[in-house]
């Protein structure tokens, strides 16, 4: 059972929501972002091409942190509700709340991990 109290579940639970919904948003725009790039070849340079390449890359990158992100914020909400958040999924210890409210979706402790 969850070492944390009911109301720091529902401060934790309400922070778990805030940084999805702001993910989401976040979301919707890296996706606008990796629409294809259509360049016209006789108006962009070479540099501009690059240039264009180059962001579509790193948006690329920036949308797979956020799926990573959007999984473990997802994992934590699950373990609310089967009543194992707080606990480390490793080891099974308890999170200190500071940790939890620092890092709310941290699966692990510590000592095991991020």
């Amino acid at each position: 059972m969850t070492p944390l109290t009911p109301d720091q579940i529902v401060e934790l639970r309400a922070e778990l929501e805030r940084l999805l919904a702001r993910l989401e948003r976040s979301m919707r725009v890296t996706d606008e972002a990796l629409a294809p790039v259509q360049l016209d070849q006789t108006a962009v340079g070479r540099l501009s091409r690059m240039d264009s390449l180059q962001n579509q890359s790193l948006t690329k990158n920036l949308a797979e942190r956020e799926r990573a992100q959007l999984a473990s914020i997802l994992a934590a909400l699950d373990r609310i509700e089967a009543g194992t958040y707080g606990l480390c999924v490793d080891c099974g210890e308890p999170q200190p709340f500071g940790r939890l409210y620092v890092v709310p979706d941290a699966a692990t402790c510590a000592g095991c991990g991020t």
